[in-house]
């Protein structure tokens, strides 16, 4: 595993510009479910669980 970079900018109250050595993205949380434009989905679930998937 090499050095990765990342980095996280706040635009909003739930909505972030993603930073990274693959390009930038954007994430926007709704409730318990976190989108981001390059189509991933995370769901935080009861007990501690997180599902994490692809919308496209």
């Amino acid at each position: 595993m090499g050095i990765t970079f990342r980095k996280r900018k706040k635009l909003g109250k739930n909505s972030w510009l993603n930073l990274s050595g693959s390009g930038a993205s954007a994430s926007t949380k709704i409730g318990p479910v976190t989108v981001n434009s390059r189509g991933g989905v995370w769901v935080n679930l009861p007990g501690g669980l997180t599902y994490r998937g692809r919308w496209r």
